[in-house]
């Protein structure tokens, strides 16, 4: 699995931590890029064709699956992002407004919008860190019965916004537990 993400610390702490979990069962690679979400999705295609031809000169082995984890933000070129990865099976872990919502998911309920600093301000007060995940932090956010409070919110999210024909992807969401699962091997 290769992990192509938008920022350069909390995403990689995070997924590191839980591919140490699991590494017995899956090997994740990182890839050096960073930036837009439009930017990680370019580089992913790119990848995943020069791979493949690569493997077909007998020259190595593709990732299984390539994965773009990205905030909203204030990032433009979003849906052209989304249809881009779509198109090209590029899979993505997306959270809006930010990843912080996801940690925050894992202590507290937050079913209405919230700007991203305020999602910050409130995982940072739960994790007592800030971008830089400490070790306790990573603990907690690992707690099994966390995450599966965590998914259940992102779950709940997801429904609601599709039964109130919102779009899928909606403040507040987080679909960062597929990759957690995946990880898992779920």
């Amino acid at each position: 699995m290769l992990v192509i993400a938008e920022g350069q610390a909390t995403e990689k702490q995070y997924l590191t931590d839980w591919h140490r979990r699991y590494r017995h069962r899956v090997n994740v690679e990182f890839s050096p890029v960073h930036g837009t979400p439009f930017h990680l999705v370019e580089e992913a295609v790119r990848v995943k064709q020069q791979e493949a031809r690569e493997e077909k000169r007998g020259r190595g082995r593709a990732h299984d699956q390539i994965w773009c984890v990205f905030d909203r933000d204030e990032h433009p070129l979003l849906p052209e992002a989304f249809k881009l990865a779509q198109d090209h099976g590029v899979r993505t872990a997306f959270s809006n407004p930010c990843l912080e919502l996801w940690f925050l998911w894992h202590f507290q309920d937050q079913t209405g919008h919230i700007e991203r600093h305020d999602a910050q301000r409130a995982a940072r007060g739960h994790l007592g860190c800030d971008k830089n995940l400490t070790a306790a932090a990573l603990k907690a956010l690992a707690l099994p019965e966390r995450f599966a409070v965590a998914k259940k919110r992102a779950l709940a999210l997801e429904a609601k916004h599709l039964g109130d024909d919102s779009p899928a992807a909606s403040n507040p969401s987080s679909d960062v537990w597929q990759l957690i699962d995946e990880i898992q091997g779920n």
